[in-house]
């Protein structure tokens, strides 16, 4: 037993290793373009459901935090702030779904082609995502969402990290990025970002580690129907995002249990399908309940599931007669072991990187905002924003507070008040003119 046990935390501990490097340079990406696009600009720029709002949904998604939890809080957040439901949604999906460090975990572990198809089948389920909206959605059910959005009920301790906004606006655009505030920035956003979703990568991973060592490939080629080619590229792709779902597991963190699933017989579209369903676990659905109320989030759930297993079958089939899809179901990466490779190299570079960024985080204050994120608060709170990052925050347990022009202003961390005291008209201005705040 004990040995059975260490072998599923070997594999985990070595498929960790082989994608750190990935997940890394893509969190970095990732907090760059927050450090320079405000959520203030993407909630102005995703106000219709129209074609050019829905690609910019797509583009301001796949240049967003990855974290699913992070993701749901953000979209409510847009709608809030004046985005149209819609795009708000689609928004989301393309955050979890169009990332650049999905993109890097997916070359790693599984290869190019599911790569290619992830971004294109992405792509198409946003698209069919957008069609159903438009067949289906009612104004009635987005007035009844608005109304219980606006009540800001507590749905999970991401959703600080959703309001939160440490976009750098002002100067040219390498400056922005390169200067001291610019680095504050890029730090804050990087782990809080991986605050949010480590979770979710260790469970991920340990599921995925647990899975391979006990679990024996002829259990999966029976469920996958593997025997039967044609039933198994049906039943793959309906299939896949029920396996999600169950799982508990989303963000990046579904990615190697993909590969075990891909291992074990799972059809290509299947796998695409699986990886598209991290929106609909049981946990974000609870999420969407609270957020836009019991029947919206049952509509979520059914015009979700459609368009996942859809574009999952979809672009199954289009790989399959393209010949771009593999028919090795063999991975490797169960079997790989560290070296002294390029894979090394670069984990020991970013570890590096991570530990100065590390540093900076904990000397702004960055330790201080993750406890005010962690803090739920009272049912009755009348909260108001923190004029600095845009976090909720409730007055009565605020310890940072600042009076100017005969007003009190409260913060989530001494980090945001310093900042605020250098020039407070300037984020009074801005906390006036963003929408619905």
């Amino acid at each position: 037993m004990v040995n059975a046990v260490l072998h599923a935390l070997q594999i985990s501990i070595f498929m960790i290793w082989e994608v750190l490097w990935p997940l890394a340079l893509g969190f970095l990406l990732s907090a760059i373009i927050q450090t320079v696009v405000s959520k203030r600009t993407v909630a102005r720029a995703l106000g219709k459901p129209d074609l050019k709002g829905f690609l910019l949904a797509c583009g301001f998604g796949a240049a967003s935090s990855s974290c699913s939890y992070a993701a749901v809080a953000v979209a409510r957040t847009l709608f809030r702030r004046g985005a149209s439901f819609v795009n708000a949604i689609i928004f989301e999906f393309a955050s979890t779904n169009l990332v650049f460090e999905l993109g890097l975990v997916l070359l790693i572990f599984l290869g190019w082609p599911f790569v290619a198809a992830e971004f294109a089948g992405g792509l198409l389920m946003a698209v069919i995502l957008w069609i159903l909206f438009k067949v289906t959605l009612r104004q009635r059910m987005v007035d009844a969402a608005r109304r219980q959005a606006e009540r800001g009920v507590f749905g999970s301790t991401h959703e600080a990290h959703g309001e939160m906004d440490v976009s750098i606006t002002d100067g040219p655009f390498l400056s922005r990025i390169f200067s001291p505030r610019g680095f504050t920035a890029i730090s804050h956003a990087f782990y809080m970002d991986l605050n949010a979703i480590y979770v979710d990568l260790g469970l991920g991973f340990l599921i995925a580690g647990a899975l391979a060592a006990w679990v024996p490939n002829s259990w999966w080629q029976a469920f996958f129907l593997t025997n039967h080619p044609t039933l198994n590229e049906f039943w793959s792709p309906l299939i896949g995002p029920v396996i999600s779902m169950l799982s508990f597991v989303c963000s990046i963190g579904n990615v190697p249990l993909a590969v075990v699933l891909w291992n074990g017989g799972i059809s290509f579209g299947g796998v695409i399908s699986f990886l598209f369903a991290d929106l609909i676990i049981l946990p974000i659905l609870n999420i969407y309940r609270k957020y836009y109320g019991g029947r919206t989030s049952l509509y979520l759930l059914a015009v979700s599931y459609v368009a996942m297993a859809l574009a999952g079958f979809l672009i199954g089939g289009a790989f399959q007669l393209l010949g771009l899809a593999p028919t090795n179901h063999h991975v490797t990466i169960f079997e790989t072991q560290p070296s002294w490779n390029y894979t090394t190299f670069l984990d020991i570079a970013f570890l590096l990187l991570m530990a100065v960024m590390a540093w900076r985080f904990i000397k702004t204050g960055g330790m201080e905002m993750l406890r005010a994120h962690s803090r739920r608060p009272e049912a009755e709170a009348e909260l108001v924003s923190d004029p600095v990052c845009g976090m909720s925050v409730d007055p009565a347990t605020a310890d940072q507070r600042s009076d100017f022009g005969g007003s009190t202003y409260y913060f989530c961390s001494a980090g945001c008040k310093e900042t605020f005291d250098k020039d407070p008209g300037k984020y009074i201005a801005q906390a006036k003119t963003a929408p619905g705040l």
